[in-house]
């Protein structure tokens, strides 16, 4: 009787206020409910605890780009002046699409925009944050998801595109309306530099509830995912058999990437959970990746090809291999001996290592395009930087490498020719991608930012172990101020020449926080706590 009594006050309490606000929301004319449909809400009582969805307007107007050089990261790298060009001029153009939101739009805070239609993208703004973050001592970057947070529906659902003036662009049960849910991996990537817990309390709620309209209306019978061309962002990849649209259809089929990125998500939500002390309220989530896991590497894998691939509605397995399976790398699906084998197709010149990788669709492929043609070759720094931090996660440092300074050699000499960054590249040549957008920073400044600081210098941070590793493959004296690290940190790297990759590096930290380093070079590594000062490795 008790636990009933219980149920009906948490009822009356929380489901019946979010069934009277979804009904005054839609009966107002708000941007966000203003098409005459039917309340078929199904209430997420999560979404109760989004406060981003009443919150006031806060406008940042942001400085100059002059003002910006004085507090951003300033890298240096001997010999190599075009690259610390390129660096900055991302910076620059990027600080330019920084949008205030329209009045009556709903929308709560100052943006970046992805620099292409007017429109906010779920996924690209997801990937503009993870190099964004560290431009958060100029402007409050990471906010720019907040408006997708604004306007999630009482049932959890998030659009992946929206209007400036704060309207969906799509109703909620159509198959193109949302997705990639790579929101929580960029929040995930925040907290890991900054700790900043506060945020992590806020959105943990917004992401979970999301999580979990997914699972309630993007699954068949036995539990995997489906999308669509658009809701995977690869838009005019072949995945669909003949007879469905590529963009516009699910095609009855289960989506790998779709699932893979369940997993990681999921992964990623139970880690806040465990810190935030909420585990219990998503511990079915770990059912989830069970069951997701051991149904990809039971149906989805196959040995032959040593690939994973969708699968069609008859269980046959598709033979398109794309980037989309590289998602693997980003959860714990596969044994590492499969994982080995799909890793090795991205060696493999007929497949994945062309002139500038990693095409996104394989060259193999008989609607390959030279010239990348979207998502038919095209060279996408978004899922670039997924497979290349995927690989260090995993432990491929040496083909991380390798592909990281081709990917952004390849994007330098685009540079060199145009003085600007695109879309996309295409992949037989140091060229933009056919019919690409210019100026797109966007998702292209994690090249010349992220996977600078990251991975060709090599400087990692996690908040969350208070560690900093510092991975050097650089012959060259290099190095970076004014490095953000955690609530106040503010740190200084410089790594001085060598001449063999053997030779242990030199290094001096200048720091106003402590932290422990990890040095990583050639097979070795050196591990040494550091205080508030000055320190030679």
């Amino acid at each position: 009787m008790l636990k009933k009594l219980n149920q009906l006050l948490f009822f009356l309490g929380i489901m019946l206020p979010l069934n009277m606000m979804a009904q005054n929301l839609i009966s107002s004319g708000s941007p966000l409910y203003k098409l005459p449909y039917k309340n078929t809400y199904v209430m997420e009582t999560l979404v109760a605890e989004n406060t981003f969805r009443t919150a006031k307007v806060e406008k940042t107007q942001p400085g100059t780009f002059a003002q910006a050089k004085k507090v951003l990261p300033s890298p240096y790298w001997e010999g190599h002046n075009k690259e610390i060009e390129m660096y900055w001029k991302a910076w620059e153009i990027g600080i330019k699409n920084i949008c205030q939101p329209l009045d009556d739009s709903g929308f709560v805070t100052s943006y970046i925009a992805p620099a292409y239609n007017g429109n906010i993208f779920m996924w690209d703004n997801a990937f503009i944050t993870m190099f964004c973050r560290y431009g958060k001592n100029f402007f409050p970057f990471q906010k720019s998801l907040d408006n997708f947070y604004a306007k999630q529906h009482p049932d959890g659902f998030i659009c992946r595109e929206i209007r400036a003036d704060g309207s969906d662009c799509f109703g909620r049960y159509d198959p193109t309306s949302t997705g990639p849910n790579i929101l929580p991996w960029s929040e995930w990537l925040y907290y890991t530099q900054f700790g900043d817990d506060n945020r992590l309390n806020k959105v943990f709620p917004v992401l979970a509830a999301y999580y979990k309209w997914l699972k309630l209306n993007r699954t068949w019978r036995n539990g995997t995912y489906w999308s669509s061309g658009w809701g995977t962002g690869m838009d005019n990849m072949p995945r669909v058999q003949d007879g469905y649209n590529t963009i516009y259809s699910h095609g009855h089929m289960i989506w790998l990437d779709a699932c893979l990125q369940q997993i990681m998500v999921a992964k990623i939500l139970l880690k806040m959970g465990f810190y935030l002390e909420r585990w219990q309220e998503i511990e079915t989530f770990e059912d989830d990746i069970k069951h997701l896991s051991q149904y990809i590497n039971d149906n989805m894998w196959s040995e032959k090809d040593g690939f994973l691939y969708d699968q069609y509605a008859d269980n046959s397995l598709s033979t398109t291999q794309g980037i989309y399976a590289y998602w693997a790398l980003h959860t714990d699906v596969l044994s590492k001996e499969r994982l080995d084998k799909l890793v090795a197709h991205l060696t493999d010149t007929t497949k994945f290592n062309r002139p500038h990788r990693v095409p996104s669709l394989s060259h193999s492929h008989p609607k390959y395009k030279a010239n990348g043609r979207y998502w038919v070759g095209g060279v996408w720094p978004g899922t670039n930087y997924m497979i290349i931090s995927g690989l260090i996660d995993k432990g491929y440092r040496q083909l991380a490498w390798d592909i990281t300074m081709n990917h952004y050699n390849n994007v330098l000499e685009v540079y060199k020719k145009t003085g600007t960054f695109f879309e996309y590249y295409a992949p037989e040549s140091n060229n933009p991608g056919f019919m690409a957008r210019k100026d797109f920073v966007g998702w292209t400044g994690l090249p010349p930012i992220a996977e600078l600081i990251e991975y060709i210098f090599g400087i990692r941070a996690n908040h969350e172990q208070n560690t900093i590793t510092i991975d050097v493959n650089l012959l060259d004296a290099y190095g970076i101020d004014k490095y953000p690290y955690g609530q106040d940190g503010l740190i200084s790297f410089k790594v001085q020449k060598r001449n063999s990759k053997e030779e242990k590096p030199k290094v001096t930290i200048q720091t106003n926080v402590p932290f422990k380093v990890i040095l990583l070079w050639s097979d070795k590594k050196l591990e040494q706590q550091v205080g508030v000062s000055k320190h030679s490795l």
